[in-house]
């Protein structure tokens, strides 16, 4: 399937300005998306929708950002967005739901319980529930029983379509899960928040110490979101066919757009 990738969120934290990386899928079935960046709402009214730390990671808050923008940008109707698929409920990662009210939502059950009911003081501090008070059309997953690449417990959305796999990843959030699509030419590993910036996976330079403070504070379980840095770092080195992208880097948007298909080109087999 086609796959865009969108900025939906430009964010100017100090010392490490972020996006919010946005998988747009053109499948048989319409169109999808990986999470949803800031929506129109966060924009009307940030303080009550993304809250006070928003001071921390200071998002542009662009209406030209949003991924209902950006898909009818792309000659698209919004309507056709029937699917979302969610790594995680952060505030910058589910904004945009109430902008595709009629989609599908899929997301891990461990995640949903983690934002429904905000068992813990981080939970509480990091969900916002007015994200989706519009009352969104859950489809919660557990625990796969097929395997992707070495990681267990994966789930093979074909309701969106062939090649749509939910893979848990704890560790970020309680319920946090990477999805991996199949693009033709090669798999795109969306991981999420499991890690910030390529430096991480490629061993090449060192991140932020800004991201690495807050990628701690924000942790669920550190040492889970530790392991799940080998893990990628190891899928990285081992599997060529696999392109790793985060939720924030920059750099690895930029190089994922660079190696696109074009819309217009047939998919190499």
């Amino acid at each position: 399937m086609r796959v865009h990738h969108l900025n939906c969120g430009s964010m100017r934290m100090p010392g490490a300005p972020l996006v919010c990386h946005v998988l747009l899928l053109e499948t048989h079935h319409g169109l999808a998306l990986v999470d949803t960046g800031f929506g129109s709402a966060d924009i009307a009214d940030p303080g009550g929708r993304i809250g006070s730390y928003r001071h921390v990671t200071r998002p542009r808050l662009d209406p030209e950002e949003t991924a209902i923008a950006q898909v009818r940008g792309r000659g698209f109707d919004p309507a056709d967005v029937r699917d979302i698929v969610l790594t995680h409920f952060d505030a910058d990662h589910v904004g945009g739901l109430s902008d595709f009210p009629w989609a599908r939502v899929h997301t891990t059950a461990d995640e949903w319980t983690a934002a429904s009911q905000r068992g813990s003081q981080l939970e509480r501090a990091r969900y916002r529930p007015a994200q989706w008070t519009h009352g969104p059309k859950l489809v919660p997953h557990g625990a796969g029983g097929d395997t992707w690449r070495g990681f267990p417990s994966a789930t093979c959305l074909t309701e969106i379509d062939d090649g749509v796999v939910l893979i848990p990843l704890p560790g970020h959030t309680r319920g946090h899960a990477a999805v991996a699509i199949d693009a033709g030419h090669r798999w795109i590993f969306h991981a999420g928040d499991a890690f910030y910036d390529q430096s991480i996976v490629t061993g090449i330079g060192r991140e932020p110490l800004i991201l690495t403070v807050q990628e701690w504070f924000v942790a669920h379980d550190w040492a889970r979101v530790r392991r799940n840095h080998e893990r990628l770092a190891e899928l990285h080195r081992s599997d060529p066919e696999v392109m790793l992208v985060s939720a924030h880097d920059p750099s690895l948007l930029e190089r994922a757009r660079a190696t696109s298909v074009p819309r217009n080109s047939p998919l190499p087999c």
